[in-house]
């Protein structure tokens, strides 16, 4: 190549890489209206990143945690790897990652509809339990045959959430609809049917999802103040009919042996000190009977300390301050309702299992949200998550916009 023609093609070639350059700040830019870029600017990147935080505390978690189970649960004729369980719980994340991220693109009309199609499957399965369900150590909560066992009140609890939200909406266009009679009968249905597995624990949940839902509705103090009662009165009628209820009050209240489970989740949880133990070093973890579930939470006290359990309590309190921070100026009351009951549901589980390793709370048999193992678990908390994820999507300077002009019916504009 002669040098002519060598400095006639340099222009070309600056052209071509500029093209170039302008075409990957382009791709997710602002200025990118593809659906993936929208997606990508309404999303809020905050509250997706203390969500998968959680996520990979739980690998770390169920790591730790997994070689108890896999000894209480190997045979003379099978035993389970060491981390068997961290295993199985990366397959669960391989799946429920993606879930959470295609459920997060729905735009929110689609997401409402999406939630309460899967409520009413979800309640249909439910209706289904008592019939054809499984029983594992006492208790039919499973539905399904071999990989494909499913407990339908975990995966009913975020669509239930998002489905009496939107009930109760409709009493903003017409007040005299009887919505919220309707969400008392539809709540006692599935408490009811939670109570027949047995499952105290979710049935406290759905309770809890339609209080705060009925607080935030506008409700009356003086009905909120029946409701409360009527509530008390539950947990009293549970405690004096309920023996299983009884029995774990009375370990709470008065004190169990020492095979207590939640006497021996709290030693557990402050053997390790602040710093605990170290990675696979805990010893007081081989007496926890579900140290992988219910108890996790004591096992990340005693090999990574009491600061490293301040740290994820902190972590949960941020991602719902997170979420309410994002409705401050939120004017569709569909949406509150449903953030609300999604978060009432996610804050209120997380609570109570670490209440409960805590010793201030009796045993609930409650996973803590994206840290415990299980599959049922993680996928509905993930398609909770992408709800969560879907509904705080926002424009944050659409509002804003000096372009963005209001009319009234006289032609004028408000601003």
């Amino acid at each position: 190549m002669t040098e002519n023609a060598s400095n006639s093609a340099m222009p070309e070639l600056a052209a071509g890489l500029q093209k170039k350059r302008f075409q990957l700040q382009s791709r997710l830019g602002r200025s990118d209206r593809s659906p993936l870029s929208v997606w990508f600017w309404e999303l809020d990147r905050v509250l997706l990143a203390l969500i998968v935080s959680l996520i990979a505390i739980g690998l770390i978690a169920v790591a730790a945690a997994s070689p108890v189970s896999a000894l209480k649960h190997s045979t003379d004729k099978v035993t389970l790897d060491p981390l068997y369980y961290f295993y199985r719980q990366l397959g669960w994340v391989a799946v429920g990652i993606p879930i959470m991220l295609v459920v997060s693109m729905l735009p929110k009309e689609q997401a409402r509809r999406f939630a309460i199609l899967a409520a009413i499957g979800a309640f249909g399965l439910l209706f289904l339990v008592p019939i054809m369900g499984n029983s594992v150590n006492g208790a039919q909560r499973w539905i399904g045959y071999g990989f494909a066992t499913i407990q339908p009140g975990e995966f009913l609890k975020p669509f239930y959430a998002v489905s009496v939200g939107w009930l109760l909406s409709l009493r903003v266009k017409d007040p005299s609809l009887p919505v919220v009679s309707l969400s008392f009968v539809l709540t006692g249905v599935v408490a009811l049917l939670l109570m027949m597995q047995p499952n105290l624990g979710q049935t406290i949940i759905f309770c809890g999802i339609w209080f705060v839902l009925m607080m935030i509705s506008g409700l009356s103090a003086r009905i909120i103040g029946g409701i409360s009662i009527l509530g008390v009165g539950g947990i009293v009628a549970a405690y004096f009919l309920y023996p299983v209820a009884t029995q774990r009050i009375n370990s709470w209240l008065f004190g169990g042996d020492e095979f207590d489970q939640v006497m021996l989740a709290h030693k557990t949880l402050v053997s390790g000190g602040l710093l605990g133990t170290g990675p696979g070093l805990g010893t007081a973890k081989f007496k926890l009977p579900e140290a992988h579930t219910d108890y996790i939470f004591s096992v990340i006290g005693e090999e990574f300390g009491l600061l490293a359990c301040m740290a994820i309590a902190l972590v949960y309190f941020a991602i719902i301050v997170r979420v309410f921070l994002r409705l401050l100026d939120e004017e569709d009351n569909f949406i509150i309702l449903a953030v609300a009951g999604l978060t009432a549901q996610f804050g209120g589980q997380a609570l109570i299992n670490m209440a409960v390793n805590l010793q201030l709370f009796p045993s609930k048999g409650m996973t803590l949200p994206f840290i415990s193992y299980g599959g049922s678990s993680f996928l509905a908390l993930s398609f909770g998550a992408g709800l969560l994820l879907a509904f705080t999507r926002r424009n944050p300077y659409l509002d804003r916009s000096l372009y963005v002009r209001e009319w009234t019916t006289t032609g004028q504009t408000n601003r």
